[in-house]
């Protein structure tokens, strides 16, 4: 009878995004269940992916009385499981899920930190944030940061001491499937058709975003930096591939309008596949304030682009400066502007970070190969912590 693994994350999304392959992988070693909210998307991704599923409500803003009761009914289930290891994803799903596993008196309790919005944060809602980060590390047996920057970040805050954590691989929670992320999928032809259809010129130096539009992934700043090299630079364009998310972290009105105006910016909206979008750009721009190992960056390398990160755990650790990008401050438009028409104007340093992007990824964080670290790791922690 093999051991249950049970894996929570907020939402679905990052079952999907974040993890994707990676839970279809364990249940042939473990009988795998995923805990999230959204209970059809859920039950989706469970007959998608040939998994067990379990709903559970929850939110990513502060939400006392919906957390208890999630605690409750996690506890209830857990009990009623019995699983071996329980291993949380995010932060509401790392406080909720570790609090209830401990309660249920689960063995092996496990929590991935991929980021921590804390560090945008102050006053009362840093010292609550602090709090509630500190004490989901108490309750887990062990925690993996999924970046060295993180680990160090989580050392320097006080919130775990240095035994209790470890760093997979050279980071990542899932690694990068770099067979699927292949420039040689998308031709000539291809590209150009896809840069008609979205109106972009063939010509054009194209910068890429993917992600969230919000604030504190730097939008604000890349597209005026965006717009202040359009002044010297007309063959250029920008484009944004992800969601607008006005209630959580919006853009300035003027960031908004300017998108939303500008013929040389692009929008797409959320899309699930977007290899078609990297194989039209030049550059990937990720300005980020913060992030735990970002999947995008690992991508756009896969896909032979050279990238502009800014210099924060995660993106100043997959990016090497002058071998596959470049690293900027964060929050400074007026040095990513800089480096944007650097991009520009010296086609023979651009193509020459083009040209190490992929081979830094296949070498590093090769998707399988961090699946296999991570099923040694419950292995080995299987013969600390469970009783034979």
């Amino acid at each position: 009878m093999p051991k249950k693994l049970i894996r929570i994350t907020t939402i679905p999304l990052s079952l999907e995004k974040l993890l994707e392959g990676q839970l279809s992988f364990m249940n042939k070693y473990y009988e795998v269940t995923a805990v999230a909210a959204e209970k059809e998307r859920l039950e989706k991704y469970g007959r998608d992916n040939d998994v067990k599923t379990f709903w559970v409500e929850m939110t990513r803003a502060i939400t006392p009385v919906q957390d208890i009761k999630a605690v409750l009914r996690l506890y209830k289930y857990f009990k009623k499981e019995k699983p071996e290891i329980v291993h949380t994803h995010t932060p509401k799903a790392g406080i909720v899920g570790m609090l209830a596993a401990k309660m249920a008196g689960v063995p092996l309790r496990i929590h991935t930190v991929a980021g921590l919005p804390l560090m945008e944060t102050t006053g009362r809602k840093r010292k609550l944030l602090n709090f509630v980060e500190k004490f989901t590390y108490k309750l887990a047996t062990k925690v993996f940061p999924n970046s060295r920057g993180l680990e160090e970040i989580i050392l320097k805050e006080g919130f775990a001491k240095e035994e209790k954590l470890k760093v997979l691989g050279k980071g990542s929670s899932n690694g990068i499937d770099t067979s699927y992320f292949d420039p040689s999928q998308f031709d000539a032809v291809q590209t150009k058709n896809k840069r008609k259809a979205l109106g972009i010129a063939q010509d054009d130096f194209v910068f890429i975003f993917i992600g969230r539009l919000v604030s504190e992934k730097g939008i604000n700043e890349l597209v005026s930096a965006f717009e202040t090299l359009q002044q010297e630079q007309e063959a250029i364009s920008l484009l944004l591939v992800g969601p607008f998310e006005k209630e959580l972290d919006p853009l300035r009105d003027k960031t908004f309008q300017a998108i939303k105006n500008n013929d040389k910016i692009y929008t797409t909206g959320y899309q699930a596949d977007v290899r078609p979008y990297f194989s039209i750009a030049n550059a990937l721009v990720f300005p980020s304030y913060r992030e735990g190992f970002p999947n995008v960056v690992m991508q756009a390398g896969a896909m032979n682009l050279p990238a502009i990160v800014t210099n924060i755990n995660g993106c100043n650790e997959i990016i090497v400066e002058g071998i596959n990008g470049v690293i900027i401050p964060v929050k400074d438009d007026e040095v990513l502007k800089k480096r944007m028409q650097l991009f520009v104007e010296n086609k023979n340093y651009t193509e020459r970070l083009a040209t190490n992007a992929r081979e830094e990824i296949c070498k590093y964080y090769e998707r399988k190969e961090f699946w296999r670290v991570l099923l040694k790791e419950y292995k080995n922690l299987e013969k600390a912590y469970l009783k034979s």
